[in-house]
């Protein structure tokens, strides 16, 4: 018995041939549309094929003709299964790929008939002459129809830059509107927690704890209000660096005290490399850090608790012929879930979180916590600015076997003007 491909929108007309072939031992898989019926045919390698004309987006010509291109679908009939019964509607098809041509309403007595006739190897034709004449209107007509999708795509593709243009004007707006209140509420807060303040010294338990919450939520903002700035700033290019001497030992320094208290409480093991032999880079050092701060943010929170986050350095390029500038890759490893490889590129795009929002969780270091999406995508920006580059691997999301992942942040060590 044979296995048949049946593409039609109409549920009832699918529910007909169904009802009427498969008693008689034929497998019909369904699509409801010309792209589906186009994988279907891939995928299930049908032994014959119904097509209706009348199919949304790509029509049964179109689809039949794309279909018939396939080099592993050039000798499966095609058959036109249409409720198209106008003259030279039977020729358009045949002329289109289709190899019969079987007019609704459906013949519930003879359809399982021609099925077979199809089966054993019929196939209509048409004359040469008409064939010729009807290619050259399906051509004008294929023409007439890209013509159409060309500018609704064009439409579309203005309207979602438009879009896009007023999302980063807002984005921008915002984070600017956003600023300017916290900045006075960070300075009130500063003089309120200041060393020797009276209000501080004054205030009982309960006054500091809610002070200390009131600071952790406002340097929270202030750090999202960051965030949506540089996305704006590394997407119109305006991402100002302030280069100088950096040593890539004191920024690890720094990231492993700033680090410290947050994987002791995870229960986690920081390994931090010595790189005091690594000379110094001409680089922004607080985006060098900036961008450190946010890889090791994503190693902790997506390593179990009990977990290893590892960040060493080493130069590369060293043994390349002359002429060639040595670079410094950095590496964040991690034995944490992992990432799915088709998410590699995702995971760097504005506002991209691999888990669904309603998992999100404003922690930057509690365990599969969510976030704004814009950590790595900054990290990626602040090193292409530099000249560099930012990727990650690793092979599997595995929560349970945690394979780990490894992100690779690779910079020149750049030149000290001369003066």
């Amino acid at each position: 018995m044979a296995k048949i491909l049946y593409v039609e929108d109409n549920v009832a007309n699918r529910m007909l041939v169904s009802q009427l072939l498969e008693p008689l031992g034929h497998t019909v898989i369904e699509a409801v549309d010309g792209i589906t019926g186009i994988q279907a045919a891939q995928d299930e390698k049908p032994d014959l094929i119904l097509m209706d004309i009348n199919i949304p987006g790509m029509d049964g010509y179109e689809t039949t003709t794309r279909i018939k291109s396939l080099p592993e679908m050039g000798n499966v009939p095609i058959i036109a299964l249409t409720a198209r019964t106008m003259a030279g509607d039977r020729e358009r098809a045949l002329t289109a790929g289709c190899d019969g041509y079987i007019a609704k309403p459906i013949d519930v007595d003879e359809l399982p008939k021609q099925i077979d006739e199809f089966l054993d190897g019929r196939r209509d034709t048409v004359s040469l002459d008409q064939e010729s004449d009807y290619l050259r209107e399906y051509n004008v007509r294929l023409v007439d129809h890209l013509e159409q999708k060309v500018r609704e795509l064009t439409a579309a593709n203005e309207e979602v830059e438009r879009r896009a243009l007023m999302k980063g004007r807002f984005i921008d707006l915002a984070a600017h509107e956003l600023r300017t209140p916290l900045t006075a509420v960070h300075g009130y807060l500063s003089i309120l927690t200041a060393p020797g303040s009276p209000f501080l010294s004054n205030a009982d338990e309960n006054t500091r704890e809610i002070i200390e919450g009131v600071v952790i939520g406002v340097d929270r903002l202030r750090g999202i209000v960051q965030d949506m700035l540089d996305v704006t700033r590394i997407r119109a290019g305006t991402l100002q660096l302030s280069y100088a001497p950096v040593t890539l030992s004191s920024i690890f320094k720094r990231i492993e005290r700033d680090f410290s208290k947050v994987v002791a409480r995870r229960n986690q093991i920081l390994i931090v490399a010595d790189v005091s032999h690594i000379r110094p880079l001409w680089v922004d050092g607080e985006r060098l850090t900036q961008i450190l701060r946010n890889l090791l943010s994503n190693a902790v929170k997506y390593t179990p608790d009990g977990g290893e986050v590892e960040l060493a350095a080493e130069v590369v390029g060293e043994d390349q012929p002359s002429g060639s500038e040595p670079l410094v890759k950095i590496t964040v490893r991690d034995s944490g879930v992992g990432i799915p490889p088709d998410q590699h590129h995702l995971i760097f795009e504005h506002f991209h979180e691999v888990r669904e929002i309603e998992h999100h969780s404003t922690s930057k270091t509690e365990f599969m916590g969510g976030g704004a999406g814009l950590g790595l995508p900054i990290a990626r920006g602040v090193a292409e600015a530099h000249g560099g580059s930012l990727w990650v691997e690793s092979d599997s999301y595995d929560p349970e076997a945690c394979p780990g992942s490894k992100f690779h942040l690779v910079l020149p060590f750049g030149k000290v003007p001369q003066n």
